[in-house]
């Protein structure tokens, strides 16, 4: 019952930060996770058999949590999210173990999935802090790539007008 509120109120308080705080990367990340957390809760199945075998429900709302911070570490013009897309891959492929090994005990699979969101945590508060001293020191921080320059989307097509 600890470890649950200790790791919501370590949810809730990265995702207030980063909403008051963040840019769009970090908005974006940590409303992500709230998300993925909050269909993860619903999707897990009861008690007496919970992580017995694949959570195909909780595989679900991984993938789609790790789709999600995969877009956001494309776009972003920040090292971190990578990072957190990494760690959500990690513990995504915690299913793939529990697949292909049935043996793997219950509390060793709940552990593979679960451990990886603290880390993640930390590096959107990190990139949240890190947001703010870049924008007292320039003033400007870019969130977001811009990626019509570098494939020519931005350019008219066309001859040149006169």
């Amino acid at each position: 019952m600890l470890r649950f509120l200790f790791f919501n109120a370590l949810l809730f308080g990265c995702f207030f930060y980063a909403l008051l705080r963040g840019g769009g990367p970090e908005k974006a990340a940590s409303t992500i996770i709230v998300v993925g957390s909050l269909l993860t809760g619903f999707a897990v199945s009861d008690m007496a058999h919970r992580f017995s075998s694949l959570e195909v429900g909780v595989l679900a709302a991984d993938i789609g949590t790790l789709i999600g911070l995969l877009l956001v570490a494309l776009f972003a013009e920040r090292y971190w999210p990578l990072w957190v897309a990494s760690l959500q891959a990690i513990g995504t492929a915690a299913h793939a173990v529990r697949l292909a090994d049935p043996t793997v005990l219950r509390w060793a699979y709940a552990f593979a999935l679960a451990f990886w969101s603290y880390p993640m945590l930390s590096l959107i508060i990190i990139g949240t802090w890190r947001h703010q001293k870049r924008l007292r020191l320039y003033g400007v921080d870019k969130s977001w790539s811009s990626f019509s320059g570098r494939w020519g989307l931005g350019r008219r097509l066309g001859p040149p007008a006169s």
